[in-house]
């Protein structure tokens, strides 16, 4: 996650021990037109406790700590994960038939906070002419791995009852073991892009992938 709260987590280099310090259960529903097509991707975070708090804290919102925000307190919080810096991608990368998809910035945000954690959502369109959602990939993800998605809420296609998802979710603990055991075999001083690490998220994310019956 990108934003420009005084927090900075986010930002920080992936440490030595290779593990998240920001969890997220993610959700996504993909639009399709009336020619299933793919038109747009709203996508739902839902933070862990602890990132939840030290947010709140920082927005000076439920300052009471009873777990319920004013009106006032939810415009404060809608939006604050929305201020991306330049370049980034949102953490989620998506290819229909083997072609990266360009995704708008984020639209439409809106927040809440229940059971001590904040949940968010924004909405994405599809840049340039949609194409058709047969065959979609996409994958939620942080490359440094400093943000872990978890997707376990729901992941729907709305707009054609022909077109269902699938998953397939990595080993997590096992990638896991297998970098910490490269990290710890390389020199003091690396550089984690040039040694090939710069995207050592994709070795965690879920792969989601839209397939639909034929007419």
């Amino acid at each position: 996650m990108r934003t420009v709260l005084p927090l900075c987590l986010s930002l920080l280099a992936v440490p030595v021990g290779a593990h998240p310090h920001i969890f997220v259960n993610t959700g996504l529903v993909f639009v399709v037109d009336d020619q299933s097509r793919l038109t747009h991707v709203q996508v739902t975070w839902e933070y862990d406790e602890l990132y939840s708090l030290l947010v709140t804290e920082d927005l000076g919102v439920d300052s009471d700590y009873d777990g319920v925000l004013t009106a006032a307190d939810i415009d404060l919080l809608t939006g604050f994960d929305m201020n991306w810096v330049e370049g980034f991608n949102g953490d989620l990368v998506g290819t229909v038939a083997g072609q990266a998809v360009q995704l708008s910035q984020p639209m439409n945000a809106t927040a809440d906070f229940r059971d001590g954690k904040i949940t968010t959502t924004h909405i994405r369109s599809i840049v340039g002419s949609p194409s058709l959602v047969e065959g979609a990939v996409f994958k939620p993800y942080d490359a440094t791995f400093y943000t872990a998605y978890d997707v376990t809420l729901p992941v729907q296609v709305q707009g054609s009852d022909a077109c269902a998802t699938d998953m397939m979710v990595p080993d997590v603990e096992g990638a896991l073991a297998l970098l910490r055991a490269e990290i710890a075999a390389l020199p003091e001083a690396y550089d984690m892009e040039t040694l090939g690490y710069g995207n050592i998220g994709v070795q965690f994310a879920t792969e989601i992938e839209i397939a639909c019956a034929a007419s």
